[in-house]
């Protein structure tokens, strides 16, 4: 007899069950914004105390730069690019109101975020991984992106009036409620 389809049938109900467990958490974890964004703060802080100690592993923190940076880009860009599909956002009082979408919603930000910070974290315990670079050519190098990245990100915000963020936003539906005199 060949033993090999209990051994995938127990490796995938395992599996099964892990994905499961996760995916509880995560659900559990989805309204609780602030902690979740708290927790990725603490394991980014434990992942850059670990490369400061370690005194290196640059290359493994600049492609977890690079690719945060992309999940940045993600979260502030629409989903819909008012270039090639018009203005989605009305540009005069009588037109409908249209709210802003992202291309990459926050939970999912967060949690892609929090993968690759903990991925980073997990590579800094192989030394395969440090490889020797100048540092500060790659912070230098990711900082001339960054800003050039966002200078275009911004110009596009400010061509196309649409704001990612929503603070400062009129809110509706908050404050005193009026009472008929009747």
């Amino acid at each position: 007899m060949d033993s090999t389809p209990y051994a995938d049938n127990a490796v995938t109900r395992m599996s099964a069950k892990f994905n499961q467990r996760v995916q509880y958490w995560l659900d559990k974890s989805s309204p609780h914004t602030t902690a979740r964004w708290a927790s990725l703060v603490i394991a980014l802080l434990c992942y850059v105390a670990r490369v400061w100690f370690l005194r290196g592993f640059y290359i493994v923190s600049y492609g977890l730069g690079i690719y945060n940076l992309n999940l940045l880009l993600g979260f502030i860009t629409p989903q819909f690019d008012p270039e090639s599909e018009g203005p989605e956002l009305p540009t005069k009082a009588d037109e409908e109101f249209r709210p802003f979408v992202r291309r990459l919603p926050e939970f999912k930000f967060w949690y892609a975020s929090i993968k690759s910070v903990l991925i980073g974290t997990a590579m800094t315990f192989f030394s395969v991984f440090d490889v020797p670079v100048f540092w500060p050519i790659l912070l230098l190098y990711w900082f001339v992106l960054f800003f050039v990245t966002m200078k275009r990100q911004i110009r596009h915000m400010i061509k196309y009036r649409y704001v990612p963020f929503s603070f400062g936003k009129k809110r509706y539906g908050k404050g005193p409620v009026v009472k008929d005199s009747k």
